[in-house]
């Protein structure tokens, strides 16, 4: 299964899965989506405000709901992440949202929510950038309209060049130079966080995206020896590391780096890897398909999507 392909005219539908947001700080985001001929459809519960969270956790599982069920909804975009999404985990009818596939898509802390709807549903969903996201960014929206409207066939998706590589700059070993496997993952606090519940990550034999945001490099390693631990870099089939964002610090005296922290967590796995994708918390934002069969080339940084992701 499937969500439609996203076309001009169709309605997009926004939902705050995670944390509260201000009206002003999306109107941009919505007036962007407009003028590129799309209607957009606010949740019932988006503005609420309930402590660090969008509303109780019943109105936002309910507005996540009523969108899959709108028949006049093509599409689900969430607002923004910040914490929460995992609270409704429990509050989900993920029977019912099997019924109505449809784009899905958001990062950070909705990792949890598009890993979920992918394993349990059995349809792609998309890692990518939210309403209160940069739209204005040139190259993070023409991966986001590309991967959407055009992807009811295999395409390619390629780091961009000419941006500085935040981290492993030395790095010489990337290990084999391709993998294959269904794409999964997003933000590591997320994935780390639901190990050991009914929503944990499967990585048998699948690509594992990471990335991360303001994480010391000891909280970098606790949550990668996390899923060493419980074998999930080892039985993956490949890995991409994506933009760990504001995750180093200004003083290294009691600290590894975080170039150190990968090599020794990651690189020395053995699995092929790619590093410094540009996907995650900083600028430009590709978007990638959760739950596609992809292949992967170490060398010239290439994520190869060898089905469609829309229909």
């Amino acid at each position: 299964m499937l969500g439609k392909r996203l076309k001009k005219g169709d309605t997009i539908g926004i939902i705050s899965p995670s944390s509260f947001i201000k009206p002003e700080d999306i109107k941009n985001s919505i007036k962007i989506l407009k003028d590129l001929g799309f209607n957009v459809k606010e949740g019932k519960h988006i503005y609420d405000k309930w402590g660090y969270l969008a509303g109780n956790d019943i109105d936002r599982a309910n507005d996540l709901m009523d969108m899959f069920q709108d028949d006049s909804v093509d599409m689900i975009l969430c607002v923004r992440g910040g914490y929460g999404a995992m609270r409704i985990l429990p509050l989900i009818d993920f029977n019912i949202i099997k019924k109505h596939p449809k784009i899905f898509a958001g990062f950070s802390d909705i990792t949890v929510l598009i890993n979920t709807i992918y394993s349990k549903c059995n349809f792609v969903t998309f890692h990518s950038p939210m309403c209160n996201s940069n739209l204005e960014d040139k190259i993070t929206l023409e991966s986001f309209l590309n991967t959407l409207t055009y992807g009811y066939k295999p395409f390619k998706i390629k780091n961009v060049k000419g941006i500085s590589n935040n981290y492993l700059r030395n790095l010489k070993n990337l290990n084999e130079t391709s993998a294959s496997g269904i794409l999964v993952g997003g933000n590591l606090s997320l994935i780390s966080g639901t190990i050991g519940t009914p929503y944990e990550i499967d990585t048998k034999d699948k690509i594992l995206f990471i990335e991360d945001v303001n994480e010391e490099p000891y909280k970098i390693d606790k949550m990668l020896t996390q899923l060493i631990l419980s074998n999930k870099l080892q039985e993956c089939s490949g890995i991409i590391l994506g933009q760990f964002t504001n995750c180093t610090l200004s003083n290294y005296e009691r600290s590894f780096t975080l170039d150190e922290i990968l090599e020794d967590r990651v690189i020395s796995i053995g699995k092929p890897t790619i590093i410094n994708f540009q996907c995650g918390h900083s600028y430009p934002r590709l978007t990638i398909p959760i739950g596609a069969n992809v292949s992967i080339d170490c060398k010239n940084q290439i994520i190869s999507v060898l089905e469609p992701v829309v229909s």
